[in-house]
């Protein structure tokens, strides 16, 4: 049987021509279970070693254009989302099962959407699958065959693809070990909690008064978007959509001895995360869970295109601040995260020994 796969590339649309098909494993016994998506930081739940054999995980999700607060000066975008949320949820399976998504472009849309994730495989990761104009839906399954984190994202073709992306139209997948995650030498980790942070860079072009600009679609923005975007310099690089998305009430909390893993994404640009007063115990390079983690890492890497998990011990109480280690992004355009941590204090591995007396008088130098 002979089936014509249409997807997106370079600055058009390729059809690819008819190609022979072989015919899918017949997975109709398969247990069948319905994930349900939550909003990031957080991950919905799940199990971390599978249990029993693969299974087919249905999933939904609504491609959402919607005006969005992404500074606290009031600038906004037109972001286009996966239900809602920049970036969009974060899925988890295990390795071999059977991902089945159910993409749903609402009537009230205004452009096409599709999705590409990037730990699939054939037909431009399912974006030559599952393009979806206003007021349709298309389901499309896949075999999740490689363990890690890895980026999904819209990819309608041509400059749409950059467009969608940098108005946030981007998520994550962690596909896990049916075992479970490994320590540098082999033996099961598990975490206590699991955060995802989606990095975003936007870049919103100002008026000749300087004030960032507010399109009333869009389309509308569109192309002072892209224009500005090809100088690569972003007005905002921000975490979960908008800075201070997670900081204050919104600021992520742990307990101090509990294993935290942090799943970090960037679509579009190279990130270098950083926990000031932790460090990475358990950094998988690339998002890879088939390789060794790196171990006692300060800053870690996370490519273009690409999500990266870090998984840390937290050992004393206060006050973190997760960011990027471009402290140009992370203090002054907003890629920074507060993280509250509780417990009691541990003085071998800090102690203040003498606090310092507003009152007294500065040495002078003579």
């Amino acid at each position: 049987m002979n089936k014509v796969v249409q997807g997106v590339v370079g600055l058009g649309v390729l059809c690819m021509s008819a190609v022979p098909a072989m015919a899918a494993k017949d997975i109709s016994k398969l247990p069948v279970v319905t994930q349900e998506l939550v909003a990031p930081p957080f991950v919905p739940k799940h199990d971390q070693v599978a249990k029993g054999g693969p299974k087919v995980v249905k999933i939904r999700m609504e491609t959402i254009e919607k005006l969005i607060d992404i500074a606290p000066d009031g600038t906004k975008i037109w972001a286009l989302t996966f239900n809602g949320t920049v970036p969009g949820p974060l899925i988890v399976v295990h390795q071999d099962d059977y991902v089945e998504l159910t993409l749903v472009n609402p009537k009230e849309s205004s452009m096409s959407h599709n999705v590409d994730f990037h730990a699939a495989t054939g037909a431009l990761g399912s974006a030559g699958l599952t393009l979806v104009a206003p007021g349709e839906d298309v389901v499309v399954r896949w075999k999740a065959t490689k363990p890690g984190v890895f980026v999904y994202h819209c990819a309608p073709g041509g400059t749409m693809i950059p467009f969608h992306v940098i108005s946030g139209m981007n998520g994550a997948i962690m596909v896990l070990p049916r075992d479970g995650l490994k320590d540098a030498k082999g033996k099961s980790v598990r975490y206590d909690r699991a955060y995802y942070v989606g990095e975003q860079d936007y870049y919103i072009p100002k008026d000749k008064d300087g004030k960032y600009k507010t399109y009333g679609s869009p389309a509308e923005g569109m192309h002072e978007m892209l224009e500005l975007s090809k100088g690569l310099i972003p007005t905002h690089v921000v975490f979960n959509g908008a800075a201070g998305a997670l900081t204050g009430d919104n600021a992520l909390k742990a307990n101090v001895g509990e294993k935290v893993l942090f799943i970090h994404s960037q679509a579009n640009r190279d990130s270098r995360p950083h926990l000031i007063g932790g460090h990475g115990d358990l950094v998988w390079q690339g998002g890879s869970f088939a390789d060794t983690p790196i171990t006692n890492q300060e800053t870690w890497f996370v490519p273009g295109g690409a999500a990266v998990a870090a998984l840390y011990e937290f050992k004393q109480p206060g006050l973190y601040v997760y960011l990027s280690h471009n402290l140009i992004e992370a203090v002054l355009l907003g890629a920074a995260a507060h993280m509250n941590v509780e417990g009691e204090w541990d003085n071998d591995l800090m102690e203040q020994l003498k606090k310092p007396n507003p009152d007294a008088t500065p040495a002078m130098d003579h």
